[in-house]
């Protein structure tokens, strides 16, 4: 493929891409993301290509390998359009009669399609799903339509134009005027004007500048800048490539957490295919404008994800972040200017110079523009990406989206923004997902990650887990983070093993907003926000623990016992068989025991017996 020099070329080729695709009667897409290869999609999409090699379907029919779709659950997934055809739960041995049925005859496998399990009804098509139909998809839609691994796949959906059409049209501050009337905020956790900083930047005294694209995503149960990266690479290099014309930047990096080998795989071949096809490079479109991207892999530290510790860690050192009185914008890399944002903030950039900055900023909140890519996990039915225009309500995401609470157990609460985030309780879900709204409330978007959490959770346990997590990765720079969150640690380990004293809820509030107040980065700042949002929504079950000696949902393994209901054991023996502690004595057809003083509170009891008789106290 020769180099495109300009915008007439790039249109040209696309339409190109396009007619040759016209002729085919049939799409096959196969999911490729995590979660669907986890459950061997690649096997479904080898026989998929075998059957399509062996028959008369060749040429007819295409099969397309793209990234996340959204719905990991319900992997591996195929669609078959042009009808829309959704099956999930796909197996290997399926694909003959999918391709017999539904490719040759347009019949349908009735037992593949999707089954709403709130209403047990069959569902026909992707577009029908309840889980799709509550979203407004901007990028993960586009997930679907592109291989990652095909320039054209990207070139046929309009890729690139937007970047022509900068290149060609709209000189850097009128990128940045676009920016800033769109209303764009960055989706890395801060919600820092997206436009602010790049007019910073630009305005910043050096020749040299740099954009930096954040990858390094280490919230536990996040995965949003992940599912943009491996499934479309090059709409973030799009938009890396628009914020470098616009600040007066000549190189680029992507720093990707070591843990994605795949985003780092897909980001290294979209960044070779940009060379290739001249929109990296010298003489970009044969605009004048020289830019270039390099991937770095980073170490795996959690703090890493805050600017100045990744640029640190960029030029070899320690990953620890430094004092903000400096601005990356004026002293980033190697202390020359600098722009960092993450995988959605820079993929987004493509979307608004193409639609327009009204169509972006007619989506959202007066202060939350646009959409947000949401990681739906914990005791929810329905798990995944999901992507909402801000102003949904936190309901709609669990609810209608996410189904509802997992095996019929009442919803308690959701933790949004990662580990540093905060806990809402289910009285509070009609608040909308929006940046400022949630701050107030003691919680925050981050980069996008929401756990449900059922009647089973026990709020000091989850205040406690998040804790430990934030421990091990603090980078102990500054004594705040280093000693404080060791301290709000200690206190919360004692109260869910039995030590807690009334005293020590005052002096958790206290700690956490010392804390919160000087701590020297975004991590240390926003660390205590598991306690004291816990504090906040949740007092009850501090006290109950402290004051009571009892933990309400039984998780706290000191300060619960565990007993067979005499009324409700029919002596199937199931609890004995799975005990690894042979803590469980009795006979068949008769009563169990729990002998308390080989009890472990493994829990194993508990989720064998099918009759609800091993108690929790």
């Amino acid at each position: 493929m020769p180099k495109i020099a300009s915008f007439a070329e790039l249109k040209a080729f696309g339409e190109q891409i396009t007619a040759d695709r016209d002729n085919e009667a049939i799409l096959m897409t196969v999911c490729g993301g995590p979660g669907c290869q986890a459950t061997r999609c690649h096997e479904v999409a080898a026989e998929l290509r075998k059957e399509l090699d062996s028959t008369s379907l060749n040429g007819k029919a295409r099969l397309r390998v793209t990234g996340c779709h959204g719905f990991c659950e319900q992997g591996p997934i195929v669609v078959i359009d042009p009808s829309n055809i959704f099956y999930g739960q796909v197996k290997p041995a399926d694909v003959k009669e999918i391709v017999d049925r539904t490719v040759r005859k347009g019949e349908v496998v009735e037992r593949l399609l999707y089954v709403d399990p709130s209403t047990g009804k069959t569902v026909l098509t992707e577009s029908e799903i309840p889980f799709y139909k509550a979203q407004t998809p901007t990028l993960l839609s586009q997930n679907r339509r592109v291989d990652p691994w095909s320039m054209e796949d990207y070139l046929a959906i309009g890729g690139y134009a937007a970047l022509a059409r900068v290149l060609a049209e709209i000189d850097p501050e009128k990128v940045i005027s676009r920016i800033e009337a769109s209303g764009l905020r960055g989706r890395g956790g801060g919600g820092f004007p997206t436009a602010a900083k790049w007019a910073a930047c630009r305005a910043a005294h050096g020749e040299e500048k740099y954009v930096i694209c954040n990858a390094d995503e280490g919230d536990p149960g996040a995965f949003m800048d992940r599912g943009v990266l491996e499934g479309n690479p090059h709409s973030v290099l799009e938009g890396m490539i628009i914020g470098a014309w616009a600040i007066g930047a000549n190189e680029g990096y992507i720093y990707v957490r070591n843990e994605y080998p795949m985003a780092v795989e897909h980001a290294k071949q979209a960044i070779n295919q940009a060379r290739e096809y001249g929109f990296l490079g010298e003489d970009i479109l044969g605009s004048g404008m020289s830019f270039d991207i390099q991937v770095a892999r980073g170490g795996g530290a959690f703090v890493c994800g805050e600017s100045t510790a990744l640029m640190a860690s960029l030029e070899g050192k320690v990953g620890e972040p430094r004092p903000k009185d400096v601005h990356t914008v004026e002293h980033g890399l190697w202390n020359r200017p600098t722009t960092l944002n993450n995988v959605e903030t820079w993929a987004n950039v493509p979307a608004i110079i193409n639609n327009g900055a009204a169509w972006f900023a007619g989506m959202g909140t007066d202060n939350s523009k646009g959409t947000k890519i949401l990681a739906l996990t914990g005791e929810v039915k329905n798990t995944g990406l999901v992507e909402v225009a801000f102003g949904t309500p936190i309901r709609t995401v669990v609810e209608e989206i996410g189904g509802g609470g997992r095996n019929g157990r009442a919803v308690k609460a959701v933790q949004t923004g990662g580990p540093s985030g905060g806990c809402l309780p289910e009285s509070m879900f009609d608040l909308p997902v929006d940046f400022d709204v949630l701050w107030e409330k003691g919680s925050m978007i981050g980069s996008g990650g929401l756990v449900v959490m059922d009647e089973n959770t026990c709020m000091v346990d989850i205040a406690k887990y998040f804790l430990k997590f934030l421990q091990d990765e603090s980078c102990g720079k500054c004594v705040p983070c280093r000693i404080g969150v060791d301290r709000l640690l200690e206190i919360v380990t004692d109260i869910t093993e039995g030590r807690g004293r009334p005293e020590q809820i005052e002096l958790l509030k206290e700690l956490g907003e010392t804390v919160a107040q000087t701590a020297l980065c975004g991590l240390g700042k926003t660390a205590p926000n598991p306690v004291l949002s816990t504090l906040r929504y949740f007092a009850e079950e501090y006290e109950a623990h402290i004051n009571e000696n009892r933990c309400p949902a039984g998780v706290c393994t000191e300060l619960v016992e565990y007993s067979i209901d005499a009324r409700t054991c029919n002596g199937c023996g199931a609890c004995l068989k799975a005990c690894p502690y042979a803590a469980i004595q009795g006979r068949k057809d008769k009563l169990h025991t729990i002998d308390l003083e080989l009890c472990t509170k493994c829990g194993i009891c508990l989720t064998t017996c099918n009759d609800n008789a091993v108690v929790v106290q």
